[in-house]
């Protein structure tokens, strides 16, 4: 099912990104692609493998999804990507003709660590499904993305994994340099607009090079890599700081892989526009439900006899048909009716926290939205890692 209008040819394509409007660092901006405009910030459902786990293509646009990530390196071993190119390209093959992200296969690289071999061409894979070596470097990661079809593409780079040393973080992040220049040397679609990643970890100075270094390439957009993936969020947010500060204001800025609720709010304050995580569907397959308090465990027997809805303020098709006791029965009858709908649930959750996050800075009160997420989620003791990222983000004195 086609889902927005295609364009009769993609060979002229233009990306654009315009601010609309600006609280503190908080920021509302419009990005054109060629399957349609979104509305930042926004979170980005992650199907990994074409596929948001249990979500259907016309699900994912009724609960307000604007933009979904599938990944290269999984899609590069199964189906392989000049079966996707033959089908027409993620947006075809998928049945999602919204815009598509591909992730280059660089998450593999910290995630899949046991199973690769880093070298300055690239990195050798042992393909976890079958055992056969795989090679991805930045000239192979571009040809597969290509081939899948995403309107944004990101750039080969390398996560490091949590902890790492000064010195490895510095290699890392050279390399990963070296591999954005290959990548958009290789790169030959006019349709798809490719991100550089900065690396650097938490060490501030490395990653205020990294940001500064990648801004030169002079792309349609950035994003920060290498963050949570274990530091403490009181390292976190210096880390997001300085990249927000030092990568270009007049383009996109997306933090990769972050997905709790108030990792979200708090980075928006300091200017960020772009997120994706498996953490809303993940949670849900696990029957844990977001609300404004943190997240109800609906495995638990309390919620057997709770014929409320999820959430009263939720509009998502689990809070308007089901109640907890149903879900609750269903999550611990291994239905999977139950996973679908708290993950769908999950997904909405987000969408309606950025929704109203860009309806705050329009209205010059993103502080006063932070200060009611805040006092919900944490009660009165915030935490000093996120009243540090309002501060920095000029919303609370």
């Amino acid at each position: 099912m086609v889902l927005w209008p295609k364009l009769e040819s993609l060979e002229y394509a233009v990306f654009s990104f315009e601010l609309a409007s600006r609280c503190g660092r908080a920021r509302t901006g419009r990005f054109a692609t060629p399957h349609g405009l979104v509305e930042t910030p926004l979170f980005m459902p992650v199907g990994t493998l074409g596929s948001v786990k249990g979500i259907s293509p016309v699900e994912l646009k009724e609960i307000g999804s604007q933009i979904v990530l599938a990944n290269t390196y999984h899609l590069l071993l199964r189906p392989g990507p000049e079966r996707v190119k033959a089908a027409g390209g993620l947006h075809s093959f998928a049945g999602y003709n919204g815009p598509w992200l591909t992730d280059s296969g660089g998450f593999q690289v910290m995630s899949l660590g046991h199973l690769r071999q880093i070298e300055e061409q690239g990195v050798v894979f042992q393909n976890h499904l079958n055992g056969n070596l795989v090679e991805l470097t930045p000239e192979k990661s571009i040809s597969t993305q290509e081939a899948l079809g995403a309107d944004i593409i990101m750039a080969f780079d390398e996560c490091p994994p949590y902890p790492s040393s000064w010195d490895y973080h510095k290699a890392s992040m050279e390399r990963t340099l070296r591999w954005l220049e290959r990548s958009l040397a290789s790169k030959t679609r006019k349709d798809q607009a490719l991100f550089g990643i900065a690396q650097g970890g938490t060490d501030l100075e490395l990653r205020r090079v990294s940001a500064t270094e990648t801004s030169r390439f002079g792309l349609p957009g950035y994003a920060i890599g290498g963050l949570a993936v274990g530091e403490p969020k009181e390292n976190m947010v210096p880390a997001i700081d300085v990249a927000t500060s030092t990568l270009p204001e007049n383009k996109p800025r997306y933090l990769m892989g972050v997905g709790h609720p108030e990792d979200l709010v708090a980075s928006v304050a300091l200017g960020v526009d772009l997120f994706d995580c498996s953490y809303p569907t993940r949670t849900g397959r696990f029957g844990y439900a977001l609300v404004p308090e943190g997240r109800l465990n609906l495995k638990l027997t309390r919620y057997l006899d709770d014929h409320s809805p999820i959430d009263t303020a939720c509009g998502c098709p689990a809070c308007q048909n089901f109640s907890r006791a149903y879900l609750s029965h269903l999550i611990r009858a291994d239905e999977l009716l139950g996973l679908r709908m708290v993950s769908l649930h999950n997904l909405r959750y987000l969408h309606r926290l950025m929704e109203n996050a860009r309806k705050a800075i329009a209205e010059g009160r993103y502080g006063e939205f932070a200060r009611e997420f805040a006092g919900k989620k944490f009660g009165e003791e915030v935490p000093r890692w996120f009243t540090e990222a309002m501060q920095k983000g000029g919303q609370w004195s």
